[in-house]
């Protein structure tokens, strides 16, 4: 006779030095500690990780948020996935709400690399079995990763804030640039209400930098909901807003789900036409960007939901209502 045990599976929850307030309402949220980690550089740079716990046979999720120094976070949980593959971890789970160098993901010009793909390859040499993350730049790059990729959407936690606070028989959605359409149709869908597209122009030899704005749709006297996955430098979402103003725009709101925040962004913000930006946390919020008009929603919950889910061999579609 074969020898039978009970067959046990354990959830475990790493979590990467990037945001550790994430991580530790991410924990709450499932009702788990984050496995101790002992993480740091040695002088010559080079990130040394080791776990304090026996990992051996469990679920592993591996939680990192790619903020600046994006290289520094992206290499740690590299080797946290290795880490865990070479002590026996059953089932790995790369948890990055914000892809890095997800704008990177189709060649403009030649010669340019398709830096999207790179880090999904990456993750599975690294010992990645399944990749979670929120609302990437393209969809596509769900096919750059050769298994299963859990794709989640902030659209319903910050439409509800919206819907909450706005009279939706008064706002238009607005999409900041063609690639943004189809997510700002969702937006209609869900609040009932007009779509705006701001057609923009950029110079291909200046990043972040863009030349000339568009307005297609009805807006004048009306409130503008701008939608995007993210907010970089706030470049465009502020020449946007100022757009939106002039062609009779009575207020302007912006909501993103990832505040990358770089450079002259907080600055910006401040002194832009826009009334209010909504973000979740997805990447931690810089100190000089905690400015009165930035609210910050909790993508906690959603993560806990979909870890959950894939844990149990659930439904992640299910979190959205079969959309997804």
């Amino acid at each position: 006779m074969a020898y039978q045990t009970e067959n046990r599976r354990n959830l475990m929850l790493f979590a990467g030095r990037s945001h550790p307030g994430l991580a530790a309402e991410v924990a709450a949220a499932l009702d788990v500690e984050p496995v101790p980690t002992n993480a740091y550089e040695f002088a010559s740079g080079e990130i040394f990780v080791r776990f304090s716990e026996s990992v051996r046979g469990c679920d592993a999720f591996v939680l990192q948020c790619h903020s600046a120094p994006v290289n520094t976070w992206l290499m740690e949980q590299l080797i946290m996935v290795d880490a865990l593959k070479r002590a026996s971890a059953k089932r790995i789970t790369v948890v990055a709400p914000f892809y890095p160098y997800a704008r990177q993901d189709k060649k403009h010009r030649g010669r340019e690399p398709i830096s999207a793909r790179l880090v999904a390859d990456l993750f599975k040499t690294a010992g990645a079995h399944r990749l979670m993350s929120v609302d990437l730049h393209t969809a596509q790059i769900q096919g750059f990763f050769d298994g299963p990729v859990d794709h989640l959407f902030a659209l319903p936690l910050l439409a509800d804030y919206i819907e909450n606070k706005l009279d939706t028989s008064e706002v238009t959605v607005v999409a900041p640039d063609s690639g943004r359409v189809r997510v700002a149709e969702r937006w209609t869908d869900r609040l009932g209400c007009p779509l705006a597209i701001i057609h923009k122009r950029r110079d291909p030899d200046v990043p972040n930098q863009v030349k000339m704005f568009d307005v297609v749709g009805e807006v004048r006297g009306r409130t503008c909901v701008i939608v995007d996955d993210m907010i970089d430098t706030a470049g465009t979402i502020t020449k946007a807003a100022e757009s939106l103003k002039e062609h009779g725009a009575t207020h302007v709101i912006a909501a993103a789900t990832h505040g990358v925040l770089s450079g002259p962004a907080a600055d910006r913000l401040k002194n832009s036409e826009i009334g209010e930006v909504v973000l979740t946390n997805t990447l931690p919020l810089p100190s000089e960007a905690r400015i009165d008009k930035i609210t910050e929603l909790s993508i906690a919950p959603l993560l806990a939901a979909a870890i959950k889910a894939v844990f149990e061999d659930g439904s992640v579609t299910g979190l959205f209502g079969g959309d997804a």
